[in-house]
């Protein structure tokens, strides 16, 4: 009876310690994902990098599904997946991906958490109502963005800093647009899959569009850190963490899954400040808090709304 007993709480505390070991796996990592693309773009063109990070993980998850062989999609599917893997892939992350070239990798992940906002601005010009709470959200974020960048009002009058605050916004409307297309045309196939698919379609569209304007390095000239780096955002930020993100995604409450999208800007500037040395103000501190309690809201009128279910986007922002 005792080893019953035993086993029986054991089997509760596995049910509880390892959805939340995976949530804080997924919290941690893909936090640090931002630095290792940052230490990776030092050093190599960003949208090369892009490239062969999608590449390789695009083939890692298409050769497995192969191998299940699990069915290949169907006629429209197709085409979902190709508008997606330009939209969350060859314009999302290659454009984020670019950005943290010319910024630091704390401001990008902070400006990469602010997608929400773009969906809630989409559907409004869609002809949808806005909840209040969704407007007090917005407010709130756009208070805390300008204390942010209160300590970067010198750095808007260097070109590099503008293109690279430009290309991390559009990547945040391009995600922003994706997730309401899967949402649109959300579908019966495999959604791992076509994760997949989605990425090693990129990678040929980034590879064409690098190679036409001569973007691109030889591959015996990217150093060694920029392969480490790629092969970081690939292990762990494509594959590793994803898995745990499906896991937790699977055994705990979405109110509780969602505090990685929080998280993962705090990991990134605090890693950035310690391992870069970029600089961490109150200003910036308190406009981080400000606008991750605004993106709170944002996220919980969301889900009152009928795009509840846009967690199915949210849960992939980080993969990318």
């Amino acid at each position: 009876m005792r080893a019953k007993i035993q086993n029986a709480v054991s089997g509760k505390i596995d049910a509880i310690g390892l959805p939340i070991l995976a949530l804080f796996w997924v919290s941690f990592f893909w936090g640090t994902t931002w630095l290792a693309s940052k230490e990776g773009v030092k050093y190599m063109p960003a949208l090369q990098l892009a490239t062969i990070r999608q590449f390789v993980g695009g083939i890692l998850y298409v050769g497995y599904f192969i191998l299940k062989k699990e069915p290949w999609p169907k006629g429209k599917q197709w085409t979902t997946i190709f508008i997606l893997a330009i939209l969350n892939f060859a314009c999302s992350n290659g454009l984020s991906t670019w950005g943290v070239q010319y910024i630091s990798s704390g401001l990008a992940a902070i400006i990469a958490a602010i997608f929400p906002i773009w969906i809630v601005v989409i559907c409004f010009f869609q002809g949808q109502r806005i909840a209040k709470l969704a407007i007090t959200g917005l407010l709130i974020c756009f208070g805390g963005i300008c204390i942010i960048f209160m300590d970067h009002l010198g750095d808007f009058l260097k070109p590099d800093f503008q293109f690279g605050i430009f290309l991390s916004v559009a990547s945040t409307i391009t995600w922003a647009f994706g997730i309401l297309h899967t949402k649109k045309k959300a579908a019966s196939f495999n959604p791992y899959f076509s994760l997949g698919l989605q990425m090693l379609i990129s990678s040929f569209l980034l590879f064409g569009i690098t190679e036409a304007f001569g973007m691109n390095i030889s591959l015996k000239e990217i150093p060694l850190v920029s392969w480490w780096a790629i092969s970081y955002l690939i292990v762990i930020g494509s594959i590793l963490t994803f898995v745990a993100f499906i896991y937790m995604l699977q055994h705990l409450p979405t109110e509780i899954t969602g505090i990685y999208a929080y998280m993962n800007p705090i990991v990134a500037i605090i890693l950035g400040v310690i391992l870069f040395g970029e600089i961490l103000t109150p200003a910036i501190a308190v406009g981080v808090f400000v606008t991750l309690m605004g993106l709170f809201l944002v996220n919980k009128s969301i889900r009152k709304t009928k795009f509840k279910t846009v967690r199915d986007g949210t849960r992939m922002t980080r993969i990318c």
